[in-house]
């Protein structure tokens, strides 16, 4: 199960979540409080998970998919985790190694605005839904 937290300034955060673990909010962050305060006990603490990846300046997230069709039409994005960003304006795709992120490559920087939401289609196509202006559904079948 993974997740994002769309965290205050900086610090948004992808999870790996597990069952009895504590993944820090409001008690540890990357980002910082809307007031410019810090979190209390800054970036870790015992007791509290670090994240998979955290961006820092804030992307704003929106959005998360794990493509792995039957028939992929980007065979190489397979295995991998895709968000939405709000802010940034992009689409981030996040390589996994053994379960863990190890990179992050973007796409489409700018060039459909505030992608809201991300989903994968079963004949391999991902889903793009945009908020700018009156919206826009995409659907993506290559990475040009």
């Amino acid at each position: 199960l993974w997740t994002l937290s769309h965290g205050a300034r900086g610090g948004d955060e992808v999870n790996k979540i597990e069952a009895g673990r504590n993944y820090g909010w409001p008690v540890i962050s990357y980002g910082r409080n809307y007031s410019g305060s810090g979190f209390e006990k800054g970036h870790a603490a015992a007791g509290y998970e670090q994240p998979e990846y955290y961006w820092d300046p804030s992307i704003a997230p929106s959005g998360l998919a794990f493509y792995s069709p039957r028939k992929p039409l980007m065979p190489a994005w397979n295995g991998s985790l895709l968000a939405g960003a709000l802010k940034a304006e992009y689409l981030s795709r996040l390589l996994l190694d053994d379960g863990r992120i190890v990179a992050e490559e973007k796409y489409f920087e700018g060039r459909f605005g505030r992608i809201r939401d991300v989903r994968t289609g079963p004949d391999g196509a991902v889903w793009l839904l945009t908020d700018s202006g009156n919206g826009k559904l995409i659907r993506l079948t290559s990475i040009q």
